[in-house]
Parts: C-alpha cells; sequence; structure tokens
C-alpha cells in the first residue's frame, strides 16, 4: 500500500521528535543535563559528578549532542559542554511534570529526606524573599565555579568541602539559609546538617538556579 505524501511529512516530523525523547530516555543523561543546568563543565568535571567512568560519560554526552541538546567547546586537550538554548527551559519542564504525574517522586524523595532527618516544614517562596532581602545569612554550597556561574544576590560562596573550617565566618545571630543546585541536590541537606551541629540556626532553600531564571528571579554571575 502506497503512503500518501502528508502521511510520511507527518512521520519524519514525528521521527525527529522521537530523537529528543531518545536521548533523554536515560537516568545518568537526564543527571548530566540537571548538572550542565549550572553552567558549562568539561567532560571530566561531569563524570566525577554524576559517578561515571570517562568512557561512559563521553558516550552519554555524544548522544545528547548528537539530539542537539547540547554543544561542545574545544580548548587544547579540555572539552568543555554547556547545554544547547532552550534546553533549561525543557530539562525543568521534563522535572516538573514527573514531580506532578509521578507519586513515586514524592515518594522518594520523602523517604531519602526522612532518613537524613530533614524534612523540616520550610514556606519555599517565603524563604526565598527572605533570602533575596538580606535578612538572613545566604550560603551557596555548590563548587565555586558553580557559584561564579550564578548566584542569589548577597550569597556567600561557602562549598560543603570547606564549610567546616569557614564556621568562624558566619555571624551567630542570624539564621542562614543554604542552598545548592535545586531539590535534588544533596549538598545543602549536608550543610543544615553541620551547622546545626554547630549550634547554628539554618534551613535549606530547595530551589537553586535553573528554578529561579524560570521565575524571573534576579541570579548574578561572578565572584
Amino acid at each position: 500500500m502506497s503512503t500518501s505524501p502528508s502521511r510520511r511529512f507527518k512521520d519524519d516530523v514525528f521521527e525527529q521528535f522521537a530523537r529528543i525523547g531518545k536521548a533523554v530516555a536515560s537516568p545518568k543523561r537526564l543527571e548530566l543535563l540537571d548538572i550542565l543546568c549550572q553552567g558549562p563543565r568539561t567532560v571530566e568535571v561531569l563524570a566525577d559528578q554524576a559517578s561515571l567512568s570517562l568512557a561512559n560519560a563521553s558516550q552519554h554526552l555524544q548522544v545528547l549532542r548528537a539530539a542537539r541538546l547540547i554543544e561542545a567547546e574545544k580548548s587544547g586537550l579540555f572539552v568543555t559542554y554547556r547545554l544547547a538554548e532552550g534546553v533549561e527551559g525543557f530539562y525543568l519542564g521534563l522535572r516538573h511534570l514527573a514531580e506532578a504525574r509521578l507519586a513515586e517522586v514524592e515518594a522518594t524523595t520523602r523517604a531519602w529526606l526522612e532518613q537524613r532527618g530533614a524534612m523540616e516544614s520550610v514556606d519555599g517562596s517565603e524563604l526565598l524573599q527572605r533570602a533575596l532581602s538580606g535578612d538572613v545569612t545566604v550560603l551557596d554550597v555548590r563548587p565555586a565555579e558553580e557559584y561564579r556561574a550564578g548566584h542569589l544576590p548577597n550569597a556567600r560562596s561557602v562549598p560543603l568541602a570547606e564549610l567546616r573550617s569557614r564556621l568562624g565566618e558566619l555571624p551567630t545571630d542570624r539564621e542562614v539559609v543554604a542552598y545548592c543546585r535545586g531539590p535534588y541536590c544533596v549538598l545543602a541537606i549536608e550543610a543544615v546538617r553541620v551547622l546545626r551541629e554547630e549550634g547554628f540556626s539554618a534551613v535549606r532553600l530547595e530551589t537553586g538556579p535553573p528554578d529561579w531564571r524560570a521565575a524571573g528571579v534576579p541570579v548574578e554571575a561572578g565572584s
């Protein structure tokens, strides 16, 4: 049976759409997109942060690049990857859809947070406004290069690995708000645990730079 031109047209278009679905049909490739929402990264850094071998990270990145979801730039011996235009919004939309439609996302997150004793109830929008107003001490506990790529105004860069050695820099009479990459990043949870152990009043801001950019919240770059 012959195929009409209109049928071939639809088949060809939806085949191209399916390339995106195939490219993101991997937990590790989604995690790589999540990391790249924080800013450009070399394959070495991506492999380390996603707990992948260099070879596996490179393979996943090539799939994402073939679907035009990421771009690469070579400088000397190093290749730096970044999200293609519009992909951050796509990733956030996918994440929000999963959170809205899949009860397993909330159940998995709740179980992990309960295990860590990190289930304090905090109004996220109110906490964000307090962080922006300067009424609290705001700590960005991500690696310094992520802070330079984009952070909240007034936030201090105190990477989690440096937190204990830098507690003396923090005022003890103000509440501390710690944040990292977003709701599924564990750095801020660990930071809050350390701060509370040392006698600070501390809470976690669940959202991160990709969420703020999408909501029109000011995000500053640079040191």
